[in-house]
């Protein structure tokens, strides 16, 4: 059922060890004194078996889970251990149990700290276990679990947010089960595969509600689910696993096909012509089809096999999911024989609300809504929608719940997008992150900075000019790929970030990768300055959440300079 790397060797739980295990977590916490309602945090680097031991453990006598990001503050920490009042802790290793341990005198209701890794002088999480070997408390496990009402509270989720402290969404039992239910039938199966040799790689944090809801998708369906090591090691887990599924992040995705390209475009001779000719022939493509007339099936044999393969030869489809996915990039995976199926969600919705499916796809789209869910545009843009997995609302803070649901009873996503004629939705922008110019003209950021991210140049960019006369940007340059750009063109650009920031070549070359975007925008879009930043923009340094996403405010005043150079302010 699961498998978890471990010292090297790859260790298998099977169905019945997962449920013997967790029965042992309920009697063992029933006997610490713990009671439906109370409040457990479950903090992991890398998702593990442990985890869904406890996941189980905590859920089947009514106790709340509470997951929680591994690389957040230890302040977000303190914050979120006080708001839920959790009573113990599970960490997975010795660095999150120094976060935890750092707050724990701030934190009153928190009782006890345990660990999945052996650490010396840390209470082991096997001391629960041990704590219920006994088995004769098993009748009080289960009618607890009989006593579960659908509506009761499951998991408290904070969200990392772009802005502010982290908000508890409140997920029942019902919540997440109809969004299982509901996203079963998008999921393709393969005829020839016995659902007993599916195989699954989970390597994205699964406190996030995303890969937690795929995560029991894939137990319902019975496959086997592997846990990644860490995204360092992915390449050398999916040729080991092989998988059939595996969710991504448009980043990963964008990843991938950056090494690819620099694998390629490096081969030198044929094999770096055959790269071109064939990434030029899949380029022109403007619809997903299998190869067809010869030149197109020896691309594929000669060059878009080798790219399955190194995503293990065997995947039936990735599932894309968190921010939008560049619909060149799709298009060009679809058609290189790796299915994305792009979807769309929130945590406050458990998380899916629509996605595509191989009957039904639509690129450019995040899908059909699912069949459970009731979707309404409102007269502004704004994406609401109405249903089973629909949460209840925020953690202690009634005012901010009633704040999101219209007077109908719909939650507003705060995502700006339209049903196409097919019943497609399509997301054109966050709400909050539309701004307007001195001029009144609006501007989306996101789609800009979607069609940049394309560029081998450019890692990150954030679009600015809430209030200004036009919009510009602050661009985090591919350090690497600068460097290496700029041997090719024997330039002398630096190799610190600072200096690379610095080159007024390299800002003149990325400067033409932004004209070429701006051919395709209004006169008003256009972005018509930019400066790159001297740092990587990373979770750890507060400028991304833990989901990947631009801290829009922590990012402007990061580079404040920089943002009133382009704009002329005085500082």
């Amino acid at each position: 059922m699961f498998v978890t790397k471990d010292h090297g060797e790859w260790k298998k739980t099977s169905t019945q060890e997962f449920i013997n295990q967790a029965n042992k977590i309920s009697r063992g916490l029933l006997k610490l004194g713990i009671k439906p309602g109370d409040k457990i945090a479950l903090i992991t680097t890398n998702s593990r078996t442990e985890w869904a031991i406890m996941d189980l453990g905590i859920s089947q006598i009514g106790v709340v889970s509470v997951p929680v990001y591994p690389n957040i503050s230890p302040e977000d920490y303190e914050f979120i251990f006080t708001n839920a009042e959790i009573k113990y802790c599970f960490v997975s290793d010795k660095d999150l149990l120094g976060k935890v341990v750092k707050v724990k005198h701030n934190i009153p209701s928190l009782q006890g700290i345990f660990t999945f890794d052996p650490i010396t002088g840390a209470a082991s999480w096997k001391e629960i276990i041990d704590l219920g070997e006994d088995d004769s408390t098993q009748i009080e496990v289960e009618d607890l679990s009989k006593a579960i009402n659908s509506e009761d509270l499951a998991t408290i989720i904070y969200t990392s947010g772009t802005t502010g402290k982290p908000k508890g969404v409140m997920l029942t039992h019902h919540n997440i089960v109809s969004n299982v239910l509901g996203s079963v039938p998008r999921i393709p199966k393969k005829k020839s595969l016995d659902y007993k040799d599916t195989r699954v790689l989970s390597f994205l944090p699964i406190c996030h509600i995303f890969e937690r809801m795929l995560f029991y998708l894939f137990q319902y369906n019975g496959f086997s689910i592997y846990f990644a090591e860490s995204i360092d090691k992915m390449g050398e887990n999916v040729k080991e696993v092989k998988p059939h599924y595996m969710s991504v992040v448009p980043r990963l995705v964008e990843k991938v096909y950056d090494k690819i390209y620099a694998t390629g475009s490096s081969a030198g001779g044929l094999k770096q012509k055959i790269f071109f000719w064939a990434l030029d022939l899949i380029s022109k493509k403007k619809t997903v089809s299998k190869p067809s007339g010869l030149k197109e099936i020896i691309a594929d044999k000669l060059v878009f096999k080798k790219w399955r393969e190194g995503l293990g030869g065997e995947i039936i489809t990735l599932v894309s999911g968190s921010a939008a996915l560049s619909t060149r990039l799709n298009l060009m995976f679809q058609n290189a024989g790796i299915p994305i199926l792009e979807g769309y969600g929130l945590t406050e919705t458990s998380p899916v609300i629509s996605v595509n499916s191989f009957e039904k796809m639509k690129i450019g789209t995040v899908g059909l809504p699912l069949d459970n869910l009731d979707v309404k545009i409102q007269a502004d843009g704004e994406i609401t929608v109405k249903g089973p997995s629909v949460f209840k609302g925020y953690f202690k803070n009634e005012e901010m719940s009633k704040e999101v649901f219209t007077e109908e009873g719909y939650f507003r996503t705060g995502d700006i997008g339209h049903l196409d004629s097919d019943g497609f939705l399509q997301i054109t922008d966050r709400k909050k992150e539309m701004f307007k110019t001195s001029g009144g003209k609006y501007i989306a950021p996101q789609t800009i900075e979607n069609q940049a991210k394309a560029s081998k140049f450019i890692e990150q960019i954030m679009v600015v000019g809430d209030g200004e006369k036009m919009p510009c940007a602050l661009i985090q340059p591919d350090f690497e790929f600068a460097k290496s750009w700029a041997m090719r063109n024997n330039l002398n650009i630096g190799t610190t970030p600072q200096e690379i920031a610095e080159s007024a070549e390299l800002k003149d070359r990325i400067k033409k990768e932004i004209d070429g975007i701006n051919e395709h925008l209004g006169n008003w879009e256009q972005i018509k300055k930019i400066e790159l930043t001297p740092e990587i923009w990373a979770v750890d340094t507060g400028l991304l959440t833990p989901t990947l996403k631009l801290k829009r405010k922590a990012i402007k005043e990061k580079f404040i300079s920089l943002y009133n150079k382009m704009y002329e302010h005085r500082e």
